[in-house]
This record gives structure tokens, C-alpha cells and sequence, in this order.
């Protein structure tokens, strides 16, 4: 695509969202995230059905299952003109991030056309079923069987740490359909939430809410046709999937656009509001200038390697790279959060009552709940040992 035609998309776009995008959908709030369980408020189902109808919830995936089949570069001018008008994401979940993209990428054509379409359209919400009570960094240690019953899997086991499962309508997971052996004996398999063998019980977090869930299997079924690449192979599908899930914590999913959103302005407005301003309209602490400014350049210089990254990979989401945005991008969250806390003072220890602004409260639980970004998705000691070994090729 041409300057010139790219900056026609840019314009027609930008109109676009103008007209279509509600001021309810702008700045924080509540997303999308494809749950038949939660009621979404007005002007973000009005969003989201704007975006699934110009098929902006997923822009680059194929037209054929319902994307919008953009280029990077056309995606990228998509992000910078919602992040200009702080217009939020149609849809997110672990749909569009992680198991929409391994689909494309490794499900069969009759797979594809059976759940892409719902993710896309923001119909079902899914969850990830890998970490077990025994088996956390060390995940191939899984215990969790899945007998085959001929047309189905019979699954029986334990999953921690299933965010969103309390809200979910389907999830992924890998479970052990050989023990004789480890990595090898692991299967990839889909499963619907509203059966009788699926208990969920949610985990109290000290930020107060509980995203994370314990999820019992007690003789859950799982159809064959639901199982993602071949029988015992599923350890390399499931790594395959953590590349993609990587890729969206540490901000590749955007194709590295740069958006200024609470790294950038929002900070600094949140820093004049409790800090005020010199006559020349700058933060009135220098050392706190100092501290965004590095902050900032950082998430700066991260967005555009991130771009450049992406570009240089032909698949579009690179390999065990991501590991590297995975750590720096965690560490990015966890300092804007705390940089937050720090400019709003006191105002930003607030648990409850009504000498806090409800923004003050959300600062102190988000504060809270960034303490687990090094975590989730692999700790930071796993992402250093990946880079070590796959990045840099240095020996055990």
C-alpha cells in the first residue's frame, strides 16, 4: 500500500470513528471481552457491534472467518487513531490474544470456521486451563488425564490460576493423555464451561478482586473434534500459544503501535492534578519530571522495537523473543502503576470511603494487582531462562 492511499485509510477511518465510536467507549471503563455472562453497558455494546460490523475486533485476521484483513501498517493507523481519541478496545480477551491466534495458525479448516467466527464476533469468552497446584513453572509436570472415550475425552484433574473462569464460556488446556512419558504425552484440547463436570471457585487477590480461579474437572468432556493438533503433541501447541499470550502482555499484539495512554499523557495530567503546574505549564517537582520522562522514553524506545520486531517477522508474532517483551513490557506496567500512586500521595493508599475519588480507589487496586504482571504469564526468573537459552544460546 502506498503513502498516499494509507493516508486516505487514515482519514476514512478517523471519520469513521468519529461517528462511531460513543463517548461511552472512550477512556477507562468497562471492555468487551466476549462473556455471555456479563451484561456490557450501552455505549460499549453499541461499540463493540460498530466494530464487529466494519470487522475492526480483529483487523488483520482473515476476512473469511469475519476480520477485517488489513495490513500491519493499515492495523497500526487503526491504534493510533482509536489511542487519539482514547477510544477503548472493541474486544480483548484471551480469544483474540492467545487462542484465536493459534487457530489460525494451527487448527484445522473445519476448527477455524466453527469458533473464529464467535471469537471474532465477540460471542464467547475463553479461558486458559495450564497450571496445576503441582505444576506451575515446571508446567509439562501436568496431571490433569484425559481418557479417550471414542468420541470424546473424559477429563479429570485440577486447574489454578484460571483467569476469568468464573466468566468464561469456553476454555483451553493442555492435559496428560500418556504418562509413560513428559513433554510428549501432553494433549491440546477445547472445552465448553456449562457442563456438569466444570466447578469454579474464584481466588481471593489482595487488590481485592478475584480474576483468578480454581477450576475442578470431574468427568468434563472434551469432543475429539476439539482437540488441536495431533493426540500427544499438544506441548508443542500449548508453547506455540504462550508465544501468543507473550506477545500480548508485552504489546506486540498492536504491531508495536505507540499509543500514548497511561505511560504517557495520562501520567502527566495525573501528576499536574496533584503536583500542579509551573508558570511554563511543567510538573511542578523536578525529580518527578525526571522519573517520567525515563519512564516514558522507555515505553517509547519499547513501542518502537516492538514495531520494528514485528515487522521483521514474517509471521507476524516472533518466537522466543516475546520473552523479552514479556519482561520489560511487565516491569513498564508495574512502574506506571506505582508512578500513579506516588503522584496522587496519600490519595493513593485508599482502600474504601468517601475521602477517595473513585479513580484514587482504582489507583490503589491497580497498584496491587500489576504486582502479579512478573508472574501470570510466566514469572520473570522463566522469560530470563528462555532468553538465556533460546535468545542468546547460552549453555545450561
Amino acid at each position: 500500500m502506498s503513502q498516499a492511499e494509507l493516508n486516505e485509510f487514515r482519514q476514512d477511518t478517523r471519520a469513521w470513528l468519529a461517528e462511531n465510536c460513543p463517548a461511552g467507549a472512550r477512556g477507562p471503563g468497562q471492555l468487551a471481552n466476549g462473556s455471555t455472562k456479563i451484561t456490557l453497558e450501552p455505549d460499549v455494546a453499541a461499540w463493540l457491534e460498530a466494530c464487529v460490523e466494519k470487522r475492526f475486533t480483529a483487523p488483520t485476521w482473515p476476512t473469511e472467518y469475519g476480520g477485517g484483513g488489513l495490513s500491519s501498517a493499515q492495523a497500526r493507523v487503526l491504534s493510533e487513531e482509536m489511542a487519539a481519541i482514547k477510544a477503548r478496545t472493541p474486544l480483548t480477551g484471551m480469544g483474540m490474544t492467545m487462542i484465536g491466534p493459534t487457530l489460525l495458525e494451527l487448527g484445522t479448516q473445519e476448527q477455524k470456521e466453527r469458533h473464529l467466527p464467535d471469537i471474532i464476533a465477540g460471542r464467547k469468552q475463553w479461558c486458559q486451563g495450564y497450571s496445576e497446584p503441582g505444576a506451575g513453572s515446571d508446567l509439562a509436570a501436568l496431571r490433569t488425564r484425559a481418557d479417550d472415550k471414542g468420541d470424546h475425552f473424559l477429563l479429570n484433574g485440577q486447574k489454578i490460576w484460571t483467569s476469568g473462569a468464573s466468566t468464561a464460556d469456553w476454555m483451553f488446556a493442555l492435559v496428560r493423555t500418556d504418562f509413560s512419558v513428559k513433554h510428549e504425552g501432553i494433549s491440546f484440547v477445547l472445552l465448553p464451561m456449562d457442563q456438569d463436570g466444570v466447578t469454579v471457585k474464584p481466588i481471593q487477590l489482595i487488590s481485592g478482586n478475584s480474576p483468578f480461579c480454581e477450576t475442578f474437572l470431574d468427568n468434563a468432556i472434551a469432543a475429539k473434534d476439539d482437540l488441536i493438533g495431533e493426540l500427544n503433541k499438544g506441548w508443542t501447541v500449548g508453547k506455540r500459544l504462550l508465544q501468543f499470550e507473550r506477545s500480548g502482555i508485552g504489546g506486540l499484539s498492536t504491531g508495536g503501535s505507540v499509543r500514548r495512554g497511561p505511560a504517557g499523557a495520562a501520567l502527566i495530567d495525573i501528576a499536574k492534578r496533584y503536583l500542579g503546574s509551573t508558570e511554563s505549564g511543567a510538573i511542578n517537582d523536578a525529580s518527578v519530571r525526571r522519573n517520567l520522562l525515563e519512564h516514558n522514553m522507555t515505553s517509547a524506545a519499547f513501542s518502537l522495537t516492538a514495531r520494528r520486531t514485528v515487522e521483521e517477522s514474517k509471521a507476524g508474532t516472533p518466537g522466543a523473543t516475546t520473552s523479552i517483551f514479556k519482561y520489560i513490557g511487565a516491569a513498564q506496567q508495574q512502574r506506571s502503576a506505582d508512578l500513579k500512586r506516588q503522584f496522587m500521595g496519600m490519595q493513593g493508599l485508599g482502600w474504601e470511603g468517601d475521602a477517595f475519588a473513585e479513580d484514587e480507589l482504582d489507583a490503589t487496586r491497580e497498584w496491587l494487582s500489576t504486582k502479579a504482571t512478573t508472574i501470570y504469564g510466566g514469572t520473570n526468573e522463566i522469560q530470563l531462562n528462555i532468553i538465556a537459552k533460546r535468545v542468546l544460546g547460552l549453555p545450561e
